[in-house]
């Protein structure tokens, strides 16, 4: 039996992000946890949507993104759930990231973590914030999208 390969399975999304920014471009990241951080993911005790991307040192960080402990942590650890992680790129797309928020606007927002190979993997985003009636003209797709679900199922019946 063929053995089938790993699609990324999705542990936390930041809705949030996809609501308040234009995303422009995506990125894969790999993020350096410590393991009580993995079995916490395991657990699904993640909240991403305070969650934000720095570069310092050219380096890239996630901070905000929030893990929590289980109750069951090694009494020698002293866990911190919202300590800085470092997010692993190849050295050229962290130089072009870095030129890309250098411009007017543009942001680093993480937008979901998720599972490939094994690994803990984060989505990352190149975004430009929203005006308020860009927000308003979210929600009122979104409305009209419902409506004509509700529409196409009540006729389905």
């Amino acid at each position: 039996m063929a053995k089938k390969p790993d699609t990324p399975a999705r542990i936390a999304d930041n809705k949030k992000a996809v609501f308040n920014y234009f995303i422009e471009e995506r990125f894969e990241a790999g993020m350096v946890l410590e393991g009580w951080e993995v079995k916490a993911v395991r657990e699904g005790k993640v909240q991403l949507t305070d969650g934000y991307v720095v570069i310092r040192d050219g380096e890239m960080y996630i901070i905000g993104c929030q893990i929590n402990p289980l109750k069951t942590a090694s009494t020698h650890v002293r866990p911190d759930a919202v300590r800085t992680k470092k997010l692993l790129l190849k050295k050229d797309e962290i130089k072009r990231l870095i030129g890309k928020v250098e411009q007017k606007g543009y942001t680093l927002v993480p937008l979901n973590l998720h599972w490939k190979n094994g690994k803990v993997k984060c989505e990352i985003g190149l975004a430009k914030g929203k005006a308020e009636h860009d927000k308003r003209d979210t929600i009122k797709e979104r409305e009209g999208k419902r409506e004509v679900e509700r529409a196409l199922k009540g006729r389905n019946r």
